[in-house]
């Protein structure tokens, strides 16, 4: 069970970083959203994972963890839940008046996004050149 979420903490943490390091702003939501995911998994694994146990102290149990799970991890996940609900909301609204007053969802705006498309293009056209230049010559 260990192994199964440090992998899944490790995917999310892995997306949520490039998806960070993308040049859009939806990208940018979903990439912190991971993150946010990603820590929730990391203080409930840092809590210890316990199946079965409640959090409650009931009478007639001996207080002690093990009769009892420890409620301190959950207390913080929903806290950060609600934390990581409130930014998502806050960047989305950042994103859409940044695309209406940028015209474009580009986080460095519509200059930054003309100069990336310019860019793509003279690549992908230095590749096909490159490509048909391969194909003229007579392969021995």
């Amino acid at each position: 069970m260990e192994l199964a979420l440090a992998s899944a903490i490790g995917i999310l943490t892995a997306a949520g970083v490039y998806l960070l390091l993308r040049a859009r702003s939806f990208d940018v939501i979903l990439g912190l959203t991971l993150l946010s995911y990603a820590t929730n998994l990391l203080i409930f694994a840092g809590g210890g994972l316990v199946a079965g146990k409640p959090p409650v102290l009931r009478e007639g149990v001996a207080a002690t963890l093990a009769n009892h799970t420890d409620p301190l991890p959950q207390a913080l996940v929903l806290t950060a839940i609600v934390i990581a609900f409130a930014m998502t909301a806050v960047t989305v609204v950042l994103a859409i008046r940044s695309r209406g007053d940028n015209d474009s969802d580009h986080v460095d705006g519509i200059k930054a996004e003309r100069q990336f498309l310019a860019s793509e293009q003279r690549r992908h056209d230095e590749a096909r050149d490159a490509a048909k230049g391969d194909e003229a010559e007579p392969h021995a």
